[in-house]
């Protein structure tokens, strides 16, 4: 009989209820693959838009979430000769990452150093180089440039605030919506903090910078507060969009760019993930940054393998902060 394994499964677009945890048989690894244990995966914004069908591409049904996974070895397929049973790995897949075990090319992972804990790992591969390529790839920061960091108590933003301190930043401008929140992305670095649900926050933003603006955006909210961006922009800045999390798809009108110049640039974690040198590059120097004490990682929520429903609800409830996780051998 075919070994089993438990995974949480969708087999109809919606709310988090849809979200099963179901049955489903082993894999085994192929040639150049590795089978995981997987010990924890992180839970992203993304997972939330896959289980509406509202991602950037079409999710298949029925589905299997999950993307970033840390733990174990537990099988080694055929020509894979640098890792072997029991190593501690980290690592991220297209899909399937909800379950207890995963296969995934042995050119996919990452040794994970002793230091960091599984759960802590699974913040890096999305989240932790999400934040280093819009700041430095596609937001062109320069040092001594200013930062609006939206969502900064979010799994992004709490890499974004650290990693725009360490790529020399002058001033680092965070939101969040409530006070302690707000409070947490002072702790990890944010020059000034700003509660984004009040209708002038904008304005609280330009007189922060002198009424000068800021040089970059990093903007994940939409609808409304996409617009309310170019309010608080400087001449020449850069407005670089990750994610919609209201779900309210903002308009833009292109001349309104032209008045100070001003760029908007998309970013897609998938397309770096295509280039295997520029995520190994990100994925590395944020690791080193982690393992130098530079960085501080936060999970405050972990969750079993058949409470992700319940981690969904939280997440788009806006009652978490930092990374959320589910355990699914806990």
């Amino acid at each position: 009989m075919a070994e089993t394994m438990h995974v949480i499964r969708f087999t109809k677009y919606g709310e988090p209820d849809v979200l099963k945890y179901e049955e489903a048989p082993r894999p085994a690894p192929g040639a150049g693959e590795i089978l995981v244990k997987i010990e924890a995966v992180g839970i992203n914004y993304a997972d939330t838009m896959r289980r509406r069908n509202a991602y950037l591409e079409p999710t298949p049904l029925p589905y299997i979430m999950g993307g970033e996974i840390a733990g174990t070895v537990a099988a080694v397929g055929e020509g894979v000769n640098n890792l072997k049973e029991g190593d501690r790995v980290l690592g991220i897949v297209g899909t399937g990452g909800y379950a207890e075990y995963a296969v995934i090319s042995a050119r996919q992972v990452f040794a994970l150093p002793d230091t960091l804990s599984f759960a802590e790992a699974t913040t890096v591969p999305v989240q932790g180089v999400t934040a280093y390529d819009t700041l430095k790839m596609s937001g062109q920061l320069k040092p001594g440039e200013t930062v609006l960091v939206h969502a900064a108590a979010g799994g992004v933003g709490v890499f974004a605030v650290q990693i725009a301190k360490l790529m020399g930043a002058g001033k680092v401008i965070a939101t969040a919506s409530t006070p302690a929140k707000r409070e947490l992305a002072r702790s990890l670095g944010a020059d000034e903090v700003v509660d984004y649900t009040q209708p002038e926050w904008f304005n609280e933003v330009r007189q922060l910078t002198g009424g000068q603006g800021v040089d970059v955006v990093l903007e994940m909210v939409g609808g409304e507060i996409f617009n309310q961006n170019f309010k608080c922009l400087k001449r020449f800045g850069r407005v670089v969009i990750f994610g919609v999390a209201s779900n309210i798809m903002p308009t833009l009108n292109p001349a309104q760019l032209m008045n100070r110049n001003h760029a908007v640039i998309g970013y897609w974690l998938v397309n770096t993930l295509s280039q295997p040198g520029l995520f190994a590059a990100a994925m590395q120097e944020v690791l080193g940054w982690i393992g130098a004490g530079k960085i501080k990682l936060i999970v405050e929520n972990t969750f079993p393998l058949a409470e992700a429903a319940k981690a969904h609800a939280m997440l788009e409830g806006r009652q978490t902060v930092g990374k959320l996780v589910l355990l699914p051998h806990s």
